[in-house]
């Protein structure tokens, strides 16, 4: 990835697990990586090692702080709450399919879920970690989960959190957020070209 004037925060979601394999909404269980999870996750390390760090922060769940760790990032690695998934209440390991069949055309990024959160909630949240970014003065890397980094995008572009339903986010892959002169602007995502094959995209 060649590097461009200015700060890059880097978003790592973490390798494949066997709910992101089945599509089943995974927030607060703490599901750990597959081999091949661990094996995606230590791809990552050549990508990364481009850039040093002034911030580096992870999920308090294992499977990003594993990935982080993998990556070569791990003694840097700091927990961040606010960047814990996507809380999605009643619906934790369910499928879409299998929420549709009570709940015809549920759709997360619009309609949230009973005893979780609601777009906005996880929009404040990304927030508070963008803020954070910008003020670590030199590049970052956010370690984290489907969901909570595709709502970090669409913030991060100033789009409102549900439009983060139009960013799709494999497992273990890599975006590069940045600056277009004064501009917050993606220069990459969803990049998995370190993983040979890439991931297959699953519904979720």
């Amino acid at each position: 990835m060649a590097r461009r004037a200015g700060s890059a925060v880097l978003l790592i979601r973490h390798g494949e697990t066997e709910w992101s394999v089945s599509g089943r909404h995974t927030g607060t269980t703490d599901i750990p990586l597959t081999e091949e999870g661990r094996k995606q996750a230590e791809l990552l390390q050549p990508r990364l090692a481009e850039h040093e760090f002034a911030l580096v922060l992870t999920s308090p769940l294992g499977r990003a702080r594993e990935t982080c760790r993998l990556a070569g990032l791990g003694e840097q690695g700091a927990v961040d709450e606010d960047l814990r998934e996507y809380d999605y209440g009643a619906y934790e390991g369910r499928t879409t399919k299998a929420i549709r069949e009570e709940r015809p055309g549920w759709f997360l990024w619009r309609d949230g879920c009973p005893d979780g959160e609601m777009p906005e909630q996880v929009g404040a949240r990304a927030d508070r970690v963008i803020e954070r970014a910008l003020e670590a003065g030199g590049d970052v890397a956010l370690f984290a989960h489907g969901h909570v980094l595709r709502v970090v995008g669409a913030r991060w572009a100033e789009l409102p959190p549900a439009a983060a339903g139009r960013l799709a986010l494999g497992t273990a892959a890599l975006c590069d957020l940045g600056f277009e002169r004064e501009h917050r602007v993606v220069w990459l995502w969803n990049d998995t070209s370190h993983i040979d094959p890439p991931p297959l995209a699953i519904e979720h």
